[in-house]
């Protein structure tokens, strides 16, 4: 059931809220006071985060139109949103471009593009209605530093943030002179119990050996305390693309394994 929409505290839909960073920032921003609604498709992992008071749980298939037909009609009658997250995503296998599967990279296109375009289409109208009440509305996207740095193996995936970054640059320009803030996240290792055991197909050896070594690479509360951040910034402040990495990792081909430390002082 959900709650009614205070209109002094701001509404912000999340998807992809099941697990991840889409859990973790449903949990920060509720912890803040937000009134959250949290979009996935497994309702019994969504059950488990709607028992912070703060939270409701909508189970809903993103890729799937009269799914989100449904969702807008239920949040309206909520008293809309003030806030759209997209966060909704993933990555499946490393092949080569030449060997990759094709079902793969359509599955990565609808999830990482075609979905959020869909989310956009859909609530942007609402979410005018609450920059006209309040003075301002956010649209903010995870996407990924896969978005602009490409990488063997990362064909599909590549080409689906590229896709998903393009759009949120166009998003900016096409929303120029309304008060509603386009905000992309860029995450880059980011190491949370789902995002690469499925892209390895459930393979967790290989999917552990992505962050071996690493000294403290991104967590997914990490990534949503720096959406938070974004959010809760003066409403004419607009950070356009946070890239956001761990230190260990200065590029998606260097990353530093084992501790980090200072080299020694030259006199």
């Amino acid at each position: 059931m959900t709650t009614p929409h205070d209109q002094t505290t701001k509404r912000v839909l999340i998807t992809g809220a099941s697990s991840g960073i889409g859990a973790a920032t449903a949990t920060v921003l509720a912890d803040r006071g937000w009134q959250v609604v949290a979009v996935a498709r497994r309702k019994d992992k969504l059950d488990a985060l709607a028992d912070h008071p703060q939270i409701d749980s909508y189970a809903c298939d993103i890729t799937v139109d009269d799914d989100v037909s449904a969702l807008a009609s239920w949040v309206e009658q909520g008293g809309g949103i003030d806030v759209l997250i997209n966060n909704a995503g993933g990555a499946v296998g490393m092949e080569s471009v030449e060997d990759g599967s094709i079902d793969d990279w359509r599955w990565m296109y609808e999830v990482n593009v075609l979905a959020t375009k869909r989310m956009i289409s859909t609530f942007l109208p609402m979410l005018r209605r609450a920059a006209d009440r309040s003075g301002g509305a956010d649209i903010v996207t995870v996407t990924s530093t896969a978005g602009f740095t490409p990488y063997e193996g990362g064909g599909g995936y590549n080409a689906a943030k590229y896709a998903a970054h393009a759009m949120m640059q166009v998003l900016r320009l096409e929303l120029n002179g309304e008060p509603i803030r386009v905000i992309d996240i860029a995450p880059g290792m980011v190491k949370t119990d789902e995002f690469a055991l499925k892209r390895f197909r459930g393979d967790a050896s290989r999917s552990e050996s992505v962050y071996a070594d690493v000294d403290r690479p991104l967590l997914a509360e990490d990534v949503a305390l720096t959406i938070a951040s974004a959010l809760e910034l003066p409403p004419h402040v607009n950070l356009d693309l946070v890239t956001v990495k761990p230190v260990a990792q200065s590029a998606q081909h260097k990353t530093h394994r084992g501790p980090l430390r200072t080299k020694p002082t030259v006199n």
